[in-house]
């Protein structure tokens, strides 16, 4: 029996692989290409997540000092290139400084999303820390916004006046809580010294991009500029308003105990069990009137600061849709470093029935975090006490 092979043509061939090659291009344009953007940017916030530890950090804070240097500088050169103020060159054969300028430009866009990006996700996560469920969550949602928006503002990234608005937000953000953490203090002053150094550095980085224009009137700069400035006065705005988190500070814990005893360096909570699907209760929701009620909270604060934390503690009856009434506004000193948190407790007696709700504040009366119960005549526990220690 003979065998015969038989071979395909060349042409049959080439047919072929290009056939495949165009179906490997398509699967990848229809699959592939709408789900990069989206896996590189949760990948990205992910990995700050996982490496940002503490806003106190030094090599954190340097990380996103050299970001926002190497923005200014990208944004003065994508300026003067716009603007015709870089010279050109007909050779770039070379490896000069002229002409690397050149090679890169067509990169540039990509440079600036990846630092924009870079900044708005680690203010997304240390920003989150500090925001609760009020009007502080509002300029967290602005981050998070901004975060999501450079996905797809790449192709607007000529626009001079866009990238020095947003700029000025990342710098704003960053001398938020990097004044405090480098000066141990946190009030209206600090932030206020914050806007003026991002006023100085926008105008600064608008000058030195529009630097070579001859009679080039002032006006011409402060126009650019405008947008950025209205934003830091927002941003002021917003500050007053107590709108934006206090950070650095974050409430690491907190909640309502029938008990606390400390045992040497350890405070030993003691509160209600749940229902067993409650996996996650740690603390009392409702609490009867006729004993004494414990609030407790581990705030989270940089090694130099010191400041005051207040337990501000406010009812208002069940029955009635009334606001919520201030009993009680007290003061603590606390002294950051520690890494769970400085821990502090205030007692309340003779509750009258009605919602309870504690807000812990920073000095200048931005809310860190808030602990909610019930009190209740006659009431009596339905389960086990538990204890967990802090």
């Amino acid at each position: 029996m003979n065998l015969t092979t038989h071979k395909l043509p060349s042409t049959y061939t080439v047919s072929l692989t290009a056939a495949l090659a165009q179906t490997m291009m398509q699967w990848h344009s229809t699959f592939l290409k709408p789900i990069l953007p989206a896996f590189f940017f949760f990948a990205g916030v992910t990995y700050d997540t996982l490496t940002l530890t503490r806003i106190d950090r030094l090599l954190d804070n340097l990380i996103l000092l050299l970001y926002l240097t190497l923005l200014g500088t990208l944004i003065i050169l994508t300026g003067r290139l716009q603007l015709g103020l870089v010279p050109s060159t007909p050779d770039i054969s070379g490896w000069n400084v002229l002409s690397l300028v050149h090679r890169t430009r067509p990169h540039l866009a990509k440079a600036l999303q990846f630092l924009l990006g870079g900044l708005f996700s680690a203010y997304a996560i240390l920003y989150s820390q500090s925001a609760s469920f009020s009007t502080t969550a509002i300029f967290l949602g602005i981050i998070v916004g901004f975060l999501i928006a450079n996905e797809f503002l790449e192709n607007r990234y000529s626009s001079l006046k866009m990238l020095i608005g947003l700029f000025a937000i990342v710098t704003l953000s960053f001398m938020t809580f990097f004044l405090p953490v480098l000066t141990g203090w946190m009030n209206a002053f600090v932030f206020l010294t914050g806007a003026v150094i991002t006023l100085v550095v926008v105008w600064k980085t608008v000058r030195l991009t529009l630097r070579g224009i001859l009679n080039l009137p002032v006006r011409a700069s402060m126009t650019i500029c405008l947008p950025a400035f209205s934003l830091v006065g927002l941003c002021a705005v917003f500050y007053f308003l107590n709108w934006i988190p206090p950070i650095p500070l974050s409430l690491k814990s907190g909640g309502i105990y029938h008990q606390i005893d400390k045992q040497q360096d350890q405070y030993v909570l003691t509160y209600e069990d749940g229902p067993w699907y409650a996996v996650w209760k740690r603390s009392d929701d409702r609490v009867g009137t006729d004993a004494p009620v414990y609030s407790f909270s581990s705030v989270f604060a940089p090694v130099t600061l010191h400041t005051t934390i207040y337990h501000h503690w406010e009812w208002r009856p069940l029955a009635e849709s009334a606001e919520f009434i201030t009993t009680d506004r007290i003061p603590i000193s606390i002294t950051g470093g520690r890494e769970h948190g400085y821990r502090l407790y205030t007692m309340k007696q003779r509750l009258q029935p009605g919602e309870w709700r504690v807000n812990v504040e920073a000095e200048d009366g931005r809310l860190i975090g808030r602990i909610a119960f019930i009190a209740e005549a006659n009431y009596s526990p339905s389960h086990d006490l538990r204890t967990i220690t802090q």
